[in-house]
């Protein structure tokens, strides 16, 4: 690899790290907060990543390593653990746990937003001439090419949408499919535990959302970009 791509791979690496962190210890905070110490106990209610590698050590390094290596970004997983009595006593906290994790990313999505805005009103950034990948939403005034912020901050934006939408897909073992629950009557969010806990609809929660998602994310990322550039067309 180039120094250049070395670079470009810490950048995309600290912004992973950094999100799913975020995500993952807010699950454990609403967790704690709704009466499931499980996460907590287990250090995972903290932005420090150390307690989530160590419970998912092939999501959080090797698989977002491995994943940039061979097509030039990244993804990967990790996992706050809870107690599953808890969740079929209570389903809607369950459910409001688990909207805490795409709630942390979207906060985060929002806040490189209103810097990449703050930053172009001020005149440290400038918007590309087109919008063709997810690595250029903003270029340095200097015209010196991509900077440590630009890259950044593209970065962050694009890895919590797509981090954010995805887990909301309402098939297990995503986010979205506890999150539902919230819609549901408690004694019907029951059965529907009875359910969707078997271990068999995970693999294929999974090969339906990754088939789905390919569809939608373009056209998401096109909405999301009018919160920075609004009118501007992604293709």
């Amino acid at each position: 690899m180039k120094t250049s791509d070395l670079a470009l791979g810490a950048i995309w690496y600290a912004a992973f790290l950094f999100s799913t962190t975020c995500h993952e210890a807010a699950h454990a905070l609403l967790a704690k907060l709704g009466g499931d110490v499980t996460a907590a106990e287990g250090g995972q209610v903290s932005l420090n990543p150390i307690p989530h590698i160590r419970r998912s050590p092939f999501g959080m390094v090797v698989m977002p390593i491995l994943s940039f290596a061979l097509g030039g970004w990244m993804i990967g997983w990790a996992s706050a653990p809870f107690d599953p009595r808890w969740e079929r006593n209570h389903p809607h906290r369950a459910a409001r746990m688990a909207l805490g994790g795409p709630a942390a990313n979207f906060t985060i999505m929002l806040l490189a937003a209103l810097a990449i805005r703050i930053g172009v009103a001020r005149g440290f950034f400038m918007p590309p001439d087109s919008i063709s990948g997810y690595s250029t939403l903003i270029q340095s005034t200097s015209g010196s090419g991509p900077t440590f912020a630009t890259t950044a901050l593209s970065i962050l934006f694009v890895l919590n949408l797509l981090l954010g939408t995805f887990n909301l897909l309402p098939v297990p073992p995503l986010d979205g499919h506890s999150a539902i629950m919230l819609l549901m009557p408690e004694r019907v969010a029951l059965r529907y535990l009875d359910v969707v806990r078997e271990g068999r609809y995970t693999l294929l929660g999974l090969i339906v959302a990754w088939y789905v998602y390919g569809y939608i994310f373009d056209f998401v990322f096109g909405l999301a970009l009018h919160l920075i550039y609004p009118g501007t067309r992604y293709s």
